[in-house]
């Protein structure tokens, strides 16, 4: 509350017309109860953000090498991150005989997402009106998990193995993961980088200088 205290000194000039200087105290003890009550009620009222989580398929321990790359050559999908947000790929078996079996895109929507979108365009096809059905109404939002998860066991899918060097970002571990979630590619895992894989990238940035200097081009040729 605001209090007004007259500041008199207990002399009187006698001078007729002198204003009386007042000192004017705020009391803010009532605001501290109602902040108290405003920060319980956004604390009851207010909910909490969820932590949004990603499924990762991650290749199994027990699984021999042999194992881990027997995928039809026409379904695999090989993705290496690189320095600089660059990201390479390939098709099938890695060819170390000829570096330039070896791409490079970008993660942009005409890049990376292009190339997936491509590879997986009959389940994206089926997907796309699966979820129109759903915007109809004319399915729920249960049915829709459940199809969607059976149409992405689609032989044709692809499998996408992703491998960083120790030069890529955590982002661009990310991005990628994101683009399997917007490209409904459900099978996918991180792998690590073979020595071949690095080799390919070397060789690709070098202009396939190290296939006449390196030890292990030498051998794959």
């Amino acid at each position: 509350m605001a209090e007004i205290q007259e500041n008199n000194s207990g002399k009187d000039d006698g001078k007729k017309g002198k204003q009386k200087k007042m000192t004017i105290r705020v009391d803010f003890t009532p605001m501290v109860d109602m902040n108290m009550l405003l920060i319980t009620f956004f604390m009851l009222c207010t909910s909490l953000s969820k932590p949004q989580t990603m499924e990762i398929s991650m290749p199994s321990k027990d699984a021999t090498e042999e194992e881990q790359t027997k995928l039809a050559a026409s379904r695999a999908v090989t993705l290496l991150l690189g320095e600089d947000d660059k990201v390479y790929y390939y098709f099938g078996e890695p060819n170390y005989a000829d570096y330039t079996s070896l791409k490079e895109t970008t993660y942009e929507p005409d890049g990376l997402r292009a190339i997936l979108l491509a590879r997986n365009s009959n389940v994206v096809a089926q997907v796309r009106e699966l979820k129109q059905k759903l915007q109809n109404h004319e399915i729920t939002e249960e049915e829709f998990k459940a199809q969607s998860t059976e149409i992405k066991k689609d032989d044709s899918a692809p499998v996408v193995s992703i491998k960083g060097t120790d030069a890529a970002s955590y982002k661009n571990l990310v991005d990628a993961l994101d683009e399997m979630q917007i490209c409904d590619i459900s099978r996918y895992a991180i792998v690590p980088l073979s020595e071949g894989d690095s080799w390919l990238i070397e060789n690709l940035k070098s202009g396939g200088d190290l296939g006449r200097n390196s030890d292990f081009g030498q051998q794959t040729n």
